[in-house]
């Protein structure tokens, strides 16, 4: 009789949004793409030592199940049917990296990445470590710089250095990817490296991790990851989409593989016994599709045609731009990376991406460190009673600077302060500061692309700042376009899941996609007053350059991998 009562809405399709500061599960409608209902549980990040940022894989495990349970109960409560989610697209924070033990499923050291995925603008609950050496089980995220000395003994050792990486993964040689953090795992973990010569280890994303776990872990879990994720690693192959043989030669003294399959995953999104607390979430089965963060939040955009381009405002910034089936090598500091692939036998699109390492972080700097605000909301109201940093300029490179620059030497000042300086304009610099390194980004778009964006998408959490947004109309000079559906990454993972071989219950043929209702902020500046504020803050930017010089001293021995066969 409770059957009967339940809400018939057709089939709905979830989606795991894990990024750095939280954790989040939301249930869509296929045929609406309503947001249903939706369950967060915020994160921790782990500073250990200077310069190491670390979190817990087990922790992000645990907060995916919590999510998924939660979210459910609220279906329930609304008379919802779960078992009519047929699919769960998961998207992820894309370089942060994990290697755990197959047989018993525990993590075996830090999951070591790149970057920080954004996410929603929530305070991200931190805690300061007094131990000299992180804990096992945890994964540390972009602002990690433990690898520095690990790029600089590669560089020696890849012919033709950078070139021969990016000609083939389309990124340069940086701390910011997985293959490094891998390679400093090897050289430093003895745990990991006793893994790997018994041939125990396996070494993913974050996608790769969770959907190991969620499709059955050490009892026959599927070991895979796809094309957006895997082309963030530097081991990846973007034209032939298989993993290079080469880059893991030269880079690891053997080749390394990690399965990757294309899309849909199959398998019984059930809680594994081992060591993790027992609770069946779904007891049906259901597809699993993944896509890096900012490839979902790309799709939930609905950016399919060449030349539209997002950027996303949470932790950093991110700006993609679909360059369609071509890869297009930026001479301007910019990453060619891979956009999406829809399908097993669907074409593969590409993408140029910038990445500001620094954004929704600068707000809970000032809050956390410097203590002008007391929460993230705060500043909107701050920048607003001066409406101008009065020349003051933030350029905040706490760990280097990132796209186009690609400068790890640089770290953040704040200059152009006088008497009159206060903290209202110190946090209207921070805001600007954010519009103002887009504003670099999408100027090397301009000139790679060779086609000037007339307007500019955009998504995350720092989008709900108006003053923001404005700003960010005023300093690129052109209209910046706000849907009125926030969760664009979620949403595009969803749609992936949906639309994924096997499932097809959400249609992305474009006379099917819902229409988008959006907020339009239009430049509210002269051009020439918008000019003379950036070529100051590039200035500043200049200023902010050789502050650090780093000492090479970390192991650069050849150590034999297995990993995982490719399935």
């Amino acid at each position: 009789m409770a059957a009967a009562n339940k809400a018939v809405l057709g089939p709905l399709v979830g989606a795991v949004d894990q990024g750095t500061s939280s954790t989040r599960f939301l249930v869509f409608n296929s045929k609406t793409a309503e947001l249903l209902s939706h369950h967060q549980v915020e994160l921790k990040q782990e500073f250990p030592k200077e310069g190491w940022v670390e979190q817990d894989p087990k922790e992000i495990l645990n907060s995916v199940y919590e999510c998924i349970e939660k979210t459910c109960e609220k279906l329930g409560q609304l008379n919802i049917d779960i078992s009519n989610i047929k699919a769960i697209g998961v998207s992820n924070q894309r370089e942060t990296t994990v290697v755990w033990d197959k047989l018993t499923g525990e993590p075996l050291y830090n999951a070591v990445a790149a970057r920080v995925s954004p996410g929603p603008s929530d305070p991200v609950a931190v805690v300061l470590s007094g131990s000299s050496v992180p804990a096992a089980g945890t994964s540390s995220v972009w602002l990690d710089l433990r690898t520095q000395s690990t790029v600089e003994n590669l560089s020696k050792r890849i012919p033709g250095n950078n070139n021969f990486v990016k000609s083939k993964t389309g990124l340069p040689l940086s701390t910011y990817f997985s293959a490094v953090k891998l390679r400093w795992l090897l050289d430093n973990v003895r745990k990991v490296q006793k893994a790997v010569e018994e041939e125990r280890a396996l070494f993913g994303t974050v996608d790769s991790w969770l959907i190991w776990c969620l499709t059955g872990g050490a009892n026959g879990g599927v070991h895979c990851t796809d094309v957006t994720n895997a082309s963030r690693t530097m081991l990846f192959n973007i034209h032939s989409l298989e993993w290079d043989k080469e880059l893991c030669d030269v880079n690891w003294g053997n080749g390394l593989m990690e399965a990757i399959r294309e899309n849909q995953f199959y398998g019984s999104s059930k809680k594994e016994t081992n060591n993790f607390v027992s609770v069946t979430v779904l007891s049906c089965h259901v597809y699993f599709q993944c896509l890096g963060d900012q490839s979902a939040a790309l799709v939930g955009q609905m950016c399919f045609q060449d030349g539209q381009a997002k950027n996303t405002y949470g932790t950093g910034c991110f700006l993609l731009c679909n360059t369609g089936r071509k890869c297009v090598f930026s001479e301007h500091g910019l990453l060619t990376t891979v956009a999406y692939k829809l399908g097993r036998d669907k074409p593969v699109y590409y993408a140029l991406e910038g990445s500001v390492a620094i954004a929704g972080a600068v707000v809970r700097w000032l809050r956390d460190n410097l203590g002008i605000i007391k929460t993230s909301e705060e500043i909107e109201k701050l920048a607003k009673e001066v409406g101008t940093s009065y020349g003051c300029y933030f350029v905040p490179a706490f760990s280097g600077l990132y796209a186009p620059y690609w400068e790890p030497s640089a770290r953040g000042i704040i200059c152009g302060l006088t008497q009159f300086t206060n903290r209202c304009h110190i946090a209207f610099a921070a805001l600007e500061a954010v519009c103002f390194q887009t504003r670099e980004i999408l100027d090397a778009m301009n000139r790679d692309c060779g086609m000037p964006l007339r307007h500019l998408q955009v998504d995350g959490g720092m989008t709900n700042n108006k003053i923001l947004m404005q700003l960010q109309a005023d300093i690129l000079y052109i209209p910046v376009v706000k849907p009125s559906m926030p969760e664009t990454t979620a949403l595009g993972a969803a749609m992936a899941a949906g639309a994924a071989e096997g499932v097809g219950v959400w249609s992305l043929d474009p006379e099917d996609l819902s229409a988008v209702t959006v907020e339009r902020f239009e430049p509210q500046i002269n051009a020439e007053e918008s000019e003379i504020r950036y070529s100051t803050w590039k200035k500043a930017v200049m200023k902010s350059m050789g502050w650090v010089t780093t000492q090479s001293s970390e192991s650069g021995k050849n150590v034999f991998i297995i990993i995982a066969t490719l399935s």
